[in-house]
């Protein structure tokens, strides 16, 4: 308790007039007593009190508000000084710790100390609530195995700061609206493996803040609130959409979204099942031309819907397929499909080919009814020069394409498809100036 002498923490005043400030002074302290782990360093309210009575800081209770401290400041005849209203925050929102496998320990620091295993995050939240039970204002719950801080209820004593030995808990000012739940410092092929509301450190968000007020620390994005003013940059440019935004819906703003180059995959999906393969990637590995079966081509065993955390891809007559508007573009599925099926494309209205196979003509044919066979009338009849046939399948340039639909009307396969937006979010994303 060293901090404690330094601030003069004592509880045993005996003169008169101290007496009568401090007992004044607790009228304007929580007083849950945080037990020496607050932000005052004091083992109690009366000894905090104390301490400002004999020359700390009037705001030296972390947990008063601006006006507590300025009654505290009346109180002992001194200038009020800036108080900021903190409270705390859980830098983690996912469940890559281990937290299932580590449930039954009896704190936090036994589950650390039993180590992590492959494909478990190192510096993730174990989700035991060691931090629940130092808090003494009932703010922290604990709710499938996800920390949750009660805004309302958090004083911003600090007290729960100690007590995490992952150093996951911060303090943010209450009126703060984004937030970044990660501190990984895993490199972005091992944050997408293992968690999907990790930040990969890209350095998007980082670029597109207007006021300099993110950096990559050890590969994992933080915000200074000291200049941070809430404005919604980060959030849409999160290439992950992991970044908390309370004033936005994060499936709105985005610059683009997931889509799955291929419409025909329901003759793969029912051979796999009916042979118990379970896997996209076992698939991949026993899939023949023998198979009579597209050798590209989606085979709809999900592997991409599981680690969407949006809902926003499901398989459909077995093949996998993105609701654009549950899409918030984290891209998350993409490392995870083995024939790399899935691409980014820009959210906007436009046309899309739903097929990548370069096979013949003859073969595709005879594998998918509804594949790309390369024939040109789409590109030969678009009025901007926006589709192009290579590899023998069209290809459309989003940048050029008026969604005019020229192309769906000449295309006899249906492997042209369109991303529909709607005009709810064009004249939102206009009023952002996205």
């Amino acid at each position: 308790m060293d901090n404690i002498r330094e601030n003069n923490c004592t509880s045993a005043p005996n003169d008169k007039n101290v007496d009568k400030k401090i007992k004044k002074i607790l009228e304007f302290l929580p007083g849950g007593d945080c037990g020496g782990f607050g932000g005052c360093d004091c083992e109690s309210c009366q000894a905090c009190a104390f301490a400002i009575v004999q020359g700390a800081s009037v705001a030296l209770c972390p947990a008063c508000s601006e006006k507590e401290v300025s009654d505290i400041a009346e109180v002992m005849g001194v200038e009020p000084v800036a108080a900021v209203d903190k409270i705390a925050f859980i830098r983690c929102a996912g469940e890559a710790a281990g937290k299932k496998r580590l449930k039954g320990c009896s704190s936090c620091e036994e589950a650390i100390k039993k180590g992590f295993l492959k494909g478990e995050c190192k510096n993730g939240c174990v989700g035991i609530g060691s931090c629940i039970e130092r808090c003494n204002f009932g703010a922290m719950s604990l709710e499938d195995g996800v920390v949750i801080i009660n805004k309302e209820k958090c004083n911003g004593c600090r007290a729960c700061i100690g007590v995490c030995p992952q150093e996951l808990i911060s303090m943010v000012p209450r009126e703060a609206t984004n937030f970044i739940p990660c501190a990984s410092k895993a490199d972005e092929d091992t944050t997408r493996k293992i968690c999907g509301n990790g930040c990969i450190g890209c350095g998007d968000c980082e670029e597109a803040c207007p006021q300099n007020a993110i950096a990559i620390i050890d590969n994992c994005a933080v915000i200074d609130y000291d200049k941070c003013v809430g404005c919604v940059a980060c959030t849409v440019k999160c290439r992950k959409k992991i970044i908390v935004d309370e004033l936005h819906d994060l499936r709105k703003l985005k610059d683009k979204v997931a889509f799955v180059q291929c419409r025909g995959g329901k003759k793969a999906n029912a051979k796999f099942k009916a042979l118990g393969v379970e896997s996209c990637a076992d698939a991949s590995k026993i899939r023949s031309q023998g198979m009579d079966i597209c050798q590209i081509g989606c085979v709809g065993l999900g592997e991409c819907t599981k680690v969407c955390r949006y809902d926003a891809i499901r398989v459909v007559d077995g093949t996998a397929k993105v609701d654009p508007d549950k899409c918030v573009g984290c891209l998350d599925c993409i490392s995870v499909c083995p024939n790399d099926l899935i691409i980014e494309v820009p959210y906007a209205g436009s046309k899309l080919v739903a097929c990548k196979s370069t096979y013949d003509c003859d073969e595709k044919l005879r594998v998918c009814g509804e594949g790309c066979i390369g024939c040109g009338d789409c590109a030969s009849n678009c009025p901007n020069g926006a589709i192009t046939i290579k590899e023998l399948h069209a290809v459309i340039d989003s940048n050029l394409c008026e969604n005019c639909s020229v192309c769906s009307y000449m295309c006899s396969r249906t492997a042209l498809v369109e991303m529909v937006v709607p005009e709810a979010n064009y004249l939102q994303r206009k009023a952002l100036g996205i």
